[in-house]
């Protein structure tokens, strides 16, 4: 029987940083407000594209992994705001790493890292594949309207890949779910597609806007009761978890979540306050801040879950494997950027914010 086992992972966060302190010189809003609601400091905000951050870590980690990426079977590249729509990114990053696969883009939302890791793990296991690649990336700077301070302080760019590969020795991805719940698809939305009016210039004021309130209290039903149904069905007890890797949207939903499946807030890891919400780059982050960490052990049981737009929702059970440091270290890089997080984003401020 093969297992579906993470044995690389990598990050790529832009450099440029926008801090609670920098949204308060154009909306109105204070650091303690922020952090008060939602756990976050700063967000990254992108200066290149968004398949630009989704190849950077794909190949860190590969090198993390010890292959090359010609020995890679598919790329699942998940993502809600890609450079382009047609061709997909997974195609890009396919070049900039020298594969000869299947790749294609899915659009789950910030669930998206989790639906891409529960069908690479399925891949494994029915012996389609042997090594597949897995990204979350996203540049959600794109989506915002900057005066809107329900959603400009909450979401940042950035990028997170693992590779996935068969083997024998028992563990990896022990059991995943997968859930949409569509009555809710209206209260999280930008209006950016083929619904457009192409031809009217007010049909570019498209933006991220959603009803934090119904959010708040679906995402925390749909990630207990999916996490609670994958626990079930892998034979796993909640105090057998030791830790749970959530989606990083907002550190209030994520102390509900654990609180309500009584499970201890210690073992969960929560690393909003660097970041902000990465939609699907959360977890993908998250797994590589918690190695860098020391705080995912071998053999671990680790829980993750996540709720996105869709209503989508899923919760994936894995057990880590023997190693937790990178085989060999990347050194591929962004290209350098010579302007701040304020700098980056002052076009569009200036656009959203006019008297």
């Amino acid at each position: 029987m093969q297992y579906a086992t993470i044995t690389g992972w990598g990050k790529c966060v832009p450099p440029a940083t926008l801090t609670n302190d920098d949204l308060a010189t154009f909306i109105e809003t204070s650091d303690e407000w922020i952090k008060s609601r939602t756990g976050i400091s700063q967000r990254h905000i992108s200066h290149v594209n968004t398949s630009e951050l989704a190849s950077v870590a794909a190949q860190r980690a590969l090198a993390a992994a010890g292959i090359d990426g010609s020995e890679i079977d598919m790329i699942i590249l998940a993502s809600a705001s890609p450079d382009t729509l047609i061709p997909n990114i997974a195609s890009t990053v396919q070049a900039n790493i020298g594969a000869s696969c299947a790749a294609f883009d899915i659009n789950a939302a910030c669930s998206g890292f989790l639906y891409g890791l529960g069908l690479a793990s399925s891949q494994i296991k029915s012996g389609q594949s042997k090594k597949v690649l897995v990204i979350g990336a996203e540049r959600l700077s794109f989506y915002l309207d900057w005066s809107r301070r329900e959603t400009a302080v909450l979401f940042g760019d950035g990028a997170g890949a693992v590779v996935v590969e068969a083997t024998d020795v028992a563990g990896g991805v022990l059991g995943y779910e997968l859930n949409n719940d569509p009555e809710g698809r209206d209260i999280l939305k930008a209006g950016f597609g083929t619904a457009m009016d192409r031809f009217s210039a007010e049909s570019l004021d498209f933006f991220i806007e959603f009803d934090g309130q119904e959010i708040f209290k679906r995402a925390i039903n749909g990630m207990n009761k999916l996490s609670t149904k994958v626990l079930e069905k892998c034979g796993v007890d909640k105090d057998e978890v030791d830790l749970v890797i959530p989606h990083q949207a907002n550190e209030r939903i994520i102390d509900t979540l654990v609180s309500r499946m009584k499970i201890p807030k210690e073992k969960a890891f929560v690393n909003i306050a660097n970041y902000g919400n990465t939609s699907a780059a959360t977890i993908p982050i998250a797994i590589c801040d918690a190695l860098e960490q020391g705080v995912i052990k071998p053999n671990q049981t680790i829980l993750s879950c996540a709720f996105g737009a869709g209503l989508t929702s899923a919760a994936l059970l894995l057990q880590w494997g023997n190693r937790v440091t990178p085989i060999n270290i990347s050194d591929a890089e962004l290209p350098p950027c010579d302007k701040t997080g304020i700098e980056l984003v002052k076009r569009a401020v200036d656009y959203f914010c006019k008297p």
